[in-house]
């Protein structure tokens, strides 16, 4: 079968224009075979004959359009896995939430936020660390884990905690499989226990931020390489006014705050790195 050909130019720039203002996503050079498999999926939901036609009605759209959201929706990345690298995970179980826990004795009080959560794996695979590993010490405490995501329809899926048998391939040990899911059909569904502790809400990162309890920890992973240096700095800035200014910060393998934003310090934790707001970056005790 012979692969449909790319986007047409005025149309490609069309959409990147529309994504980059809905979500500040750079869409480059080179990603018109990608941006045209996307849309067809979305003209085929929606009824349209065809991308062309998905397009036209798109250049009809005004600003705030319901049209506008699902394309920019259909154009972001929702890749995530259990566990995903493994190494932060190892790194927060033996060294940063044990510091944060010591660090929040008095109050009894935890805030983690995970930015572009998507279908929830990571914030599932926190929640399921805390109660492996710190439910005794965590007892009585107030501990919110707060993700987030500019799509709606992820979010969606992220609070049914319902995943499909490669989803939980993918990172997801047996032991913890067989305790906290169970099988429904083709899907294996998350206990109603750990699904509880997190709470899922929509944000865009690259518009204003609703109010939030200061977190003491931010995971956002996987998210700053599809902007450009200027929203990456915004991001980054956001972050910090929002973060308790001893908190830590996890980014993707391939993501630095390094010659974005100064004020954050790089701090290496086991085999994995965080970022501390540079006042706050002396190393956590080792456990």
């Amino acid at each position: 079968m012979t692969a449909a050909p790319p986007i047409p130019t005025p149309d490609f720039d069309l959409i990147r224009s529309v994504v980059r203002a809905g979500s500040g996503i750079v869409l480059e050079d080179g990603k018109g075979y990608l941006v045209q498999a996307r849309l067809d999926a979305l003209a085929r939901r929606l009824g349209l004959g065809a991308t062309a036609e998905l397009v036209a009605e798109l250049r009809r759209a005004g600003p705030r359009d319901q049209l506008r959201g699902q394309v920019v929706e259909a154009m972001t990345t929702n890749e995530t896995s259990f566990f995903r690298d493994i190494h932060p995970f190892d790194a927060l179980r033996t060294v940063v939430l044990p510091d944060l826990i010591a660090r929040r004795a008095k109050e009894k009080a935890l805030r983690i936020w995970c930015g572009a959560a998507s279908t929830g794996q990571e914030p599932y695979t926190l929640a399921l660390v805390l109660k492996e590993h710190f439910a005794t010490q965590l007892a009585g405490w107030d501990v919110r884990l707060t993700a987030t995501d500019l799509s709606a329809e992820v979010l969606d899926r992220a609070r049914a905690g319902r995943f499909t048998q490669l989803e939980v391939n993918r990172g997801l040990p047996v032991g913890l499989l067989v305790k906290y899911f169970t099988r429904d059909g083709s899907e294996w569904v998350l206990a109603d226990a750990v699904r509880r502790t997190v709470e899922y809400r929509p944000l865009n990162l690259v518009e204003a931020w609703p109010a939030m309890p200061p977190p003491d920890l931010v995971m956002m992973r996987n998210v700053l390489i599809y902007f450009d240096l200027p929203t990456k700095q915004k991001i980054l800035a956001g972050v910090r006014r929002v973060m308790r200014p001893d908190g830590y910060l996890f980014l993707g393998g391939s993501e630095t705050t390094m010659n974005i934003d100064p004020q954050f310090a790089r701090q290496e934790v086991g085999r994995s790195v965080c970022y501390r707001q540079a006042a706050a970056a002396t190393p956590p005790p080792k456990r």
